[in-house]
Parts: structure tokens; sequence; C-alpha cells
């Protein structure tokens, strides 16, 4: 899919938002999921893609916070989704399978971010990997049926620009030689890029496309904590009043921007025709092999070869089922 790793030149900018992105695209008839679509980045997918039409279900592992959470959103649609809980990805795809719906959308959204502690799921497999990658996986594969029946169905897995620094620790999956919650971080979204190209390469025959979106850095409003604030300075992402810095241009985006590139994987018409590839700012990333350092000023998030490498896709999908048997 390297080849298609290219911009489109679409009509969005860094600053779009998902509003801008589905402007007079109708998603009505269409189904679609979206994993932790109450919080924060997934719950302004939600609200986009409802609003476009689309009936939106909300997998979330606290269903009556999800709840709360999206009761200004019309129509959408609450089920219980641990994805640390394999018995809980089973049940969900279930669930879903006896409605006999097909799947349009389904945007991979749930996340575990910077935990200073390590935490494992029920299978001993370290918390952020397991969640943002070897939950999605199972569920991604449970649902390929609803998937096929869409006749034109995507996946969109909400990645980092951290994949471009992560590593995928083929020996050490789960840290237990030293656990850093940076390098867990990078690794969870490493993979969901090759997921994301695999899976792609795997289905696209069948109608089933796929997308790796990076939203920018999304911090929210606050209030922070003293330590987090001090952390956010550090990094250039609040002044020293503690307040957001907003520059879409350097990655740094409100809610609605980051939204923006997630949706337009799950049903932008620009893409038709293309998959397996990583976006950024609502469109098609450049590929950037540059030995480019990550500090407060700069933060690269371009796509590089490494992210996207056929070979390590195809290997982390092979232990992705074996993991996930």
């Amino acid at each position: 899919m390297i080849e298609q790793q290219k911009p489109l030149d679409t009509p969005f900018t860094a600053a779009s938002t998902a509003s801008d992105v589905l402007a007079g695209i109708d998603l009505a008839g269409r189904n679609a999921i979206v994993t932790g679509g109450h919080s924060r980045l997934g719950s302004e997918v939600t609200r986009a893609l409802s609003k476009a039409g689309a009936s939106v279900t909300v997998a979330a592992r606290d269903p009556a916070r999800a709840s709360t959470a999206v009761a200004d959103i019309d129509g959408v649609l609450i089920e219980q989704l641990d994805l640390t809980e394999p018995a809980s990805i089973d049940a969900f795809v279930t669930r879903w399978r006896e409605t006999g719906k097909p799947l349009h959308i389904l945007v991979n959204s749930a996340a575990v971010l910077f935990g200073p502690e390590h935490r494992f799921d029920s299978r001993g497999h370290e918390l952020a990997f397991s969640t943002a990658h070897l939950g999605h996986f199972q569920l991604t594969r449970g649902l390929l049926p609803s998937l096929r029946a869409a006749n034109g169905a995507r996946v969109v897995n909400v990645t980092s620009g951290a994949a471009r620094f992560g590593e995928i620790r083929w020996d050490d999956l789960d840290l237990a030689t030293g656990y850093n919650p940076a390098v867990a971080y990078g690794q969870s979204k490493r993979a969901n890029v090759l997921f994301t190209v695999e899976l792609d390469r795997r289905y696209a025959d069948e109608g089933i496309r796929a997308y790796a979106a990076h939203p920018g850095v999304i911090i929210g409003p606050g209030p922070h904590t003293p330590e987090r604030a001090a952390a956010f300075r550090a990094q250039g992402l609040v002044d020293e009043d503690g307040n957001t810095i907003i520059d879409p241009e350097g990655g740094k985006k409100t809610v609605e921007q980051g939204a923006a590139n997630l949706v337009f994987g799950a049903a932008s018409p620009l893409l038709d025709g293309i998959g397996g590839v990583y976006l950024k700012d609502s469109d098609v990333s450049h590929l950037d092999d540059a030995d480019r350092p990550l500090n407060a000023e700069s933060i690269p998030s371009m796509a590089n070869s490494a992210m996207i490498d056929a070979d390590d896709a195809r290997r982390l999908w092979d232990l992705s089922e074996r993991l996930t048997a």
C-alpha cells in the first residue's frame, strides 16, 4: 500500500472540523460503531456521524456513563464493551450480529493514554497494547461478516503521530523488561497503523477498506493538575497561565478539529478506491523518512516507511491471531 501513501490534495486543512469534512454528505441508512464514542474525541465523532444521518452505536465499558455523556445526541445507541475482556468483546459481537444489520463504519477509537502504572488485561497483556490493538483486533475480526454485508465498509483505527516513533517490541510486547508509559503508548499506536495496512490488504477485495487516522494533539481545556500542567508547558501545549495552545498547523488541535480526520476516513468519498493508508489533516499523509526530533517546537507526525511496513503488518497480524485465540 506504500504507493497509495501520498496526499490527495483535498480541500481541507489542519484547521478543518468534522462538520466541514461531512458537509453535504448524507449517511442516512448507514450503521456505525464508535468504540469510546462518548469521550472527548469519540463523542465528537459520534455527534458528527449522527448529524450526517448515520445510526451510531457507542461501545463503552461503562454504559451508564456513556449514556449521560451523549444524552444530547439524538438516536445514539449504547452497548457495553470492555476491550480488555475477551468475553465482553465476544458478547458485543454476538449481540450485533444477531441484529442482522450490516456495519458500514467501524471507528476503533478507545485507547489508554499515558499511565504511570504497569497494568495488564485479564490475559496478562500490557493494558495500552491490549486496549488499543488486541481488543480492536478481536472486535474487528468478529464483525467481519457484518462489514462484508455493507458492500462497502470502512474501518478507522485511531492512531497517533507517536506511531512514527513507536516500535513493536516483538520479544517483549508486555514490557516485562522495563515499563515506560511513552514506550507503551507508542507501541500501541504503531500497532494501530500496521493493523490497518494488513486489514486492508486482506479484505479490500471484499469491500472493506481500512484507514489509520491521526487526530493531532488534543488535551482539552483543563483544568489540569499541577503536575500535568507542568508537563504540558514543557511540551508547548499550554501557556504559563495553563491555557491550551491551539495551533492546528503545528498539530495542536481542538476536539472538533481532531475529529475531522477520523470522519474523513469514515465517510469521505475522496477516499473511494484507496485504503491501508495513514491519514493526517483530513488527507493522506505524505511519506517522510527523515530523522526528525520530537520537541516542544516540533511534533513530527507524517507517515514514514517503518510504520506502514507490509512485512511488519503481516507479522503483527499473525502474532495478534495467536494472542487473541
